[in-house]
């Protein structure tokens, strides 16, 4: 084990509040292993690690993260998710494929998934625009997390108002998805890109909301005047 580990290991341990511990769990409906620290401890413990690996090859760090991630713990996730953005300028197209597998692999939660993906995956995309073809793909996995990310990784630019029509079509393939999970996702993903793009999404969601799961349609009208959310939500 790489030294660098075995000291993340040590100092979460040696700060972990079981309190902490037993109030996450509560945000979850699945089983989550964390050591019970607030995500801003887990911040300045990554940030000192980073200091001491940044120099190092890519490759060597990326080895790094996926010995965190194999760890299950909730907050070995977010030091990778905190590194992996932090080498954004150093990302070559080829990385998301390392990125799809970490999460096909390794992902179990929503809070791991979407800080990930929110960040980390959003830099290539944002770096890569023709990588949101890949994204497509994620949305046809058995894997929830995988589906999730598909729309999650969109957010930040979704929210910007970019790429509106890569958010509507991953919308659609995941638009009668049986999971709640994935529903919050792509209803998420909708309600940033209203920001920017009002009209365009209530017209998607008056479209479709016959048959779109109401989880995801309260999503997407959250930011929606009360006129607006009145007639999505009326019963047809």
């Amino acid at each position: 084990m790489d030294p660098v580990i075995a000291h993340i290991r040590k100092d979460l341990k040696d700060l972990a509040d079981p309190e902490i511990r037993n109030t996450t769990q509560r945000f979850f409906k699945e089983r989550v292993r964390c050591y019970g620290l607030k995500t801003a401890t887990v911040t300045v413990i990554a940030k000192k690690y980073w200091r001491e690996i940044k120099h190092r090859e890519k490759q060597e760090i990326f080895a790094l993260c996926e010995e965190l991630h194999r760890s299950g713990y909730l907050e070995e996730s977010f030091i990778v998710s905190n590194w992996t953005h932090a080498l954004s300028g150093r990302y070559e197209r080829k990385d998301l494929a390392v990125f799809r597998s970490w999460i096909d692999a390794y992902i179990t939660n929503w809070a791991s998934c979407d800080g990930f993906c929110n960040h980390t995956v959003e830099n290539v995309i944002e770096q890569y625009p023709d990588c949101i073809e890949e994204l497509k793909h994620w949305t046809q996995s058995e894997n929830r997390w995988m589906q999730r990310a598909a729309a999650v990784s969109l957010i930040i630019p979704a929210k910007h108002g970019k790429f509106l029509p890569a958010v509507l079509e991953i919308a659609d393939l995941l638009l009668t998805d049986s999971d709640d999970m994935v529903q919050k996702g792509y209803g998420w993903l909708l309600k940033e890109a209203s920001r920017q793009h009002q009209a365009e999404v209530f017209e998607y969601v008056m479209r479709n909301r016959k048959i779109m799961p109401r989880t995801a349609l309260r999503y997407a009208i959250e930011l929606m005047p009360k006129e607006m959310k009145d007639m999505a939500m009326k019963k047809v």
